[in-house]
């Protein structure tokens, strides 16, 4: 799931959606449609999605990060399995959809930085960059102002305006002061330990952070983003105890006051380029002659955040869960046999960077002439927590609210989700809301389309975007039933008219 600090919020319901339908009470479906779903069903397990996991989330596969060697194993993993259960390619003639990204590094002898006058500053030794979004040709001479420990108070300085924000450290996130700092229009923000500090360095801690700034960092073409250009590098840069003591040798330290003295920082990209981003798409195409063009897509990301200092970040739950699951779901296609209407499934790549990947495709789709996409059912993070915890959205209180997701309550309910405590807080007996998480997984680009969604979400939990995030502490029968529950779904969307 995309990086962002983000809390639910309490969703107040006048009644559960349990006993919701899409449409009025149907005849019982013929004896051949019931065999085909029960076949379907049946075929899903908890012991092969397991299987699959493990391998998806294993340290050899490095975290499966957009673009990296060990995500185009994963995606032609994907694409093997999709070829023996019988799928015809989803992107024409190919299983992988692929789609650009820029690329660009730092040219790492380009660094410098300087304190007034003095001598200059070695990187690496003397400071650093804590992560690799400040990929750009930047040069910054201002002077700076002390913001304490850069709570939102501490940046509403009007002196603050045009010079860096020097920050204390106390374990504070530094994206959260980053965005603080730039609010109040500042240049940049240096962070470095006071000399009461007494915790983890920080060159120590952020140490290797900084790789995919000098290997190449992509990035979403602006042209591809209609053309507007990527947001101004916004620096951020963390200094050792002796660069803070000598940077405010001259001064008295006073909250949202100038110290005595000027920080300079310049860096250069080197080269630049293009890479090519890979989702995988596999067509299971339709039986009935008309309704064959209406075509369901089910979505799952397949990226995570890589390696970082040499730990990999599994991404078991994020989003392994989804990737398995919906494998499991190709596999019950398989056992279902043509569906009236087409169904597409695509794993899509740089969820973690921005939706890239369902962005990629919801702009220029890839599907048999004549077809166009209906539905989209997405799953992310569907494997922790209590075996009954299950959110989806969009909501009666969401204003895309419909069919698709009273669907995705009823089976939900039939599979032994809902009635758990959280989903209690916000008034809710059955499945919670996902309201608050609409924005932020791939049904957020499918639903630019101007199709309606059902996303599914188990919640964040303590190991969310952390190394711990590893197969072990998966709940494999809760993927196994969020499948089912998708399935049942693709089942009960071949009436031969959709209210969604």
């Amino acid at each position: 799931m995309l990086i962002k600090n983000l809390a639910p919020l309490p969703i107040a319901l006048v009644a559960s959606l349990g006993a919701a339908t899409v449409t009025p009470e149907a005849p019982p479906a013929p004896a051949a449609e019931t065999a085909a779903l029960n076949r379907a069903l049946d075929d899903i397990s908890a012991d092969e999605i397991k299987a699959d996991i493990f391998f998806i989330a294993s340290d050899a596969m490095g975290g499966r990060d957009t673009v990296t060697a060990e995500q185009q194993i994963a995606a032609r993993f994907i694409k093997a399995r999709l070829s023996y259960l019988g799928f015809q390619p989803g992107n024409g003639d190919k299983f992988l959809y692929e789609y650009p990204l820029d690329q660009k590094a730092l040219d790492r002898d380009s660094l410098t930085a300087h304190i007034g006058g003095q001598e200059p500053l070695t990187y690496g030794t003397d400071y650093c960059m804590p992560d690799s979004f400040g990929v750009g040709d930047l040069t910054t001479d201002a002077g700076v102002v002390y913001c304490g420990e850069g709570g939102s108070k501490d940046f509403r300085s009007e002196e603050l305006a045009g010079k860096w924000a020097l920050v204390d450290w106390d374990e504070q996130n530094i994206y959260r002061l980053r965005s603080r700092a730039r609010k109040a229009d500042a240049v940049g923000v240096l962070i470095a330990p006071a000399p009461e500090f007494e915790g983890t360095g920080m060159m120590e801690r952020f140490r290797g952070s900084d790789e995919g700034s000098f290997t190449g960092r992509v990035s979403y073409p602006s042209s591809s983003n209609g053309g507007r250009p990527s947001r101004p590098v916004f620096p951020i840069l963390i200094l050792t105890k002796q660069a803070r003591a000598d940077l405010v040798a001259n001064s008295e330290l006073t909250q949202g006051k100038a110290i005595d003295g000027t920080f300079a920082e310049s860096r250069t990209i080197k080269g630049g380029g293009q890479v090519m981003a890979e989702n995988v798409c596999g067509f299971w195409p339709g039986s009935d002659p008309e309704l064959k063009n209406e075509v369901l897509i089910v979505s799952a990301h397949y990226d995570h955040v890589g390696t970082r200092d040499g730990v990999v970040y599994n991404g078991a739950d994020d989003n392994g869960s989804g990737t398995t699951g919906l494998m499991a779901v190709a596999s019950a296609l398989k056992e279902y046999g043509p569906m009236r209407r087409s169904v597409m499934l695509i794993w899509v790549s740089g969820e973690e960077k921005g939706l890239w990947g369902s962005k990629a495709w919801a702009t220029n789709p890839s599907l048999p002439e004549g077809a166009r996409a209906v539905a989209n059912i997405n799953i992310d993070m569907i494997g922790r927590n209590a075996s009954n915890e299950l959110y989806l959205t969009p909501s009666p209180d969401h204003k895309d609210f419909g069919g698709l997701t009273r669907l995705g309550e009823k089976f939900g309910l039939e599979e032994g989700f809902g009635d758990f405590p959280a989903a209690h807080k916000q008034g809710l007996q059955g499945l919670g809301s996902a309201d608050p998480y609409y924005q932020r997984s791939d049904h957020a680009e499918f639903a630019k389309m101007g199709i309606p969604v059902c996303f599914f979400f188990a919640g964040e939990h303590e190991d969310y975007h952390q190394p711990g995030d590893t197969p072990d502490k998966i709940d494999y029968d809760k993927i196994h039933r969020v499948s089912r529950t998708v399935v049942k779904m693709l089942d009960a969307l071949q009436t031969d008219t959709l209210d969604l």
